[in-house]
């Protein structure tokens, strides 16, 4: 990111001078890197948008209109509840399959709520509040059987856990490049399958692309028909190293990595009085999150105290995920969450659980 501030600097596509070019080449081989890391079928089908809520929102309001219908999990984020509660309004049907308490989807719930006017099956990969994986793969085949599209929020697995387009089944694939990519803040976008035709998405936003500047129309093509205003390309230069490294290390080396911190983190949990863990309990079933509540403290007391005290950053509430709180029995108060990541050891663990003893002695 320094490199690209401090020697190249210009605006991909806006120019034809020597700089402009390797900005564009910049972007153009994190497109590559982004659909051979995915097995996206075409690098430029791969849409960079500001974060993974913008991507979101691109596939949703660009695919869905009124009169036809969408199916969801009880354990998604805000970034999918809201805008399908936004277009439910307009028209579009929306239809819940409802999750265990332990955060887990049987794919039957899904199959079961399909419809003669099912568009489109939106589902997270893992949540973002207990980190149960939910069945993509299965959920995928329903949606093949039955013609419909199938999107997929990956923000808490890409990176982390193995994603293939292909094998899975997704015709639209929302990443964010900066959780276990590791990529910055401000990056993120949509890999579309072959299944998702170019008329078939229409823009969120119009405006300069670069391309076909002598129009007044937008382009028609990808990505330039998906990607108005310059991009952030000092972040994808970020997010192009950070996929660079995830080659290096390989997914499957990460993965097992995180399992092994996570099932310290979830024996150290639960051998504590008064702490309730969420979730599958089982790292094989989830990412690296693992949600928990002290039966005492409140969560944004014992965030604040794990902070002040030992130095433990956490995130508590309700994770802009109201839906998936209710679904586990943490709705209003939320939960304690703790993220674990490739450079997290096992002395980090070990200390956490200390910590939340402590408050628990204390409490």
């Amino acid at each position: 990111m320094a490199d690209f501030s401090e020697r190249v600097g210009a605006n991909p596509g806006r120019a034809g001078h020597r700089l402009a070019v390797e900005a564009g080449r910049i972007v153009y081989n994190t497109r590559e890197a982004l659909a051979e890391f995915f097995n996206a079928p075409d690098p430029l089908r791969i849409v960079f948008a500001a974060n993974i809520t913008e991507a979101i929102n691109i596939c949703l309001h660009g695919l869905l209109e009124p009169g036809d219908h969408v199916i969801t999990s009880s354990m998604e984020h805000n970034s999918v509840i809201r805008p399908l509660r936004y277009l439910e309004k307009a028209g579009v049907a929306v239809s819940v399959a409802q999750c265990t308490p332990e955060g887990e989807l049987d794919p039957e719930e899904v199959d079961k709520l399909v419809k003669p006017y099912t568009k489109m099956v939106v589902i997270n990969h893992a949540s973002n509040v207990v980190g149960t994986l939910l069945p993509v793969r299965e959920i995928g085949r329903i949606c093949r059987r039955y013609g419909l599209l199938f999107l997929v929020d990956s923000a808490q697995t890409a990176g982390a856990y193995p994603l293939d387009m292909k094998k899975d089944f997704i015709d639209l694939l929302c990443f964010t490049g900066h959780k276990s990519l590791y990529g910055p803040m401000g990056t993120g976008g949509v890999a579309i399958g072959n299944r998702v035709a170019t008329d078939a998405l229409r823009p969120l936003k119009q405006g300069g692309t670069g391309s076909h500047s002598e129009k007044e129309e937008q382009p028609d093509f990808w990505p330039d028909a998906l990607e108005s205003g310059t991009l952030n390309v000092v972040g994808l230069s970020g997010l192009a190293a950070g996929l660079s490294w995830l080659r290096e290390q390989g997914v499957a080396k990460i993965r097992r990595q995180e399992q092994k911190l996570v099932r310290k983190l979830l024996a150290g949990l639960e051998e504590l009085k008064g702490v309730t863990v969420y979730g599958t309990k089982n790292a094989t079933k989830q990412t690296g999150v693992v949600s928990f509540t002290l039966r005492d403290i409140s969560p944004s007391e014992a965030g604040l105290r794990l902070d002040e005290e030992s130095g433990l950053l956490c995130r508590v509430g309700l994770h802009c995920a109201p839906l998936a709180h209710r679904t586990i029995g943490t709705f209003p108060q939320g939960t304690i969450r703790f993220g674990l990541g490739a450079f997290n050891t096992s002395e980090e663990i070990e200390e956490a659980v200390r910590a939340v003893y402590q408050l628990t002695k204390r409490s």
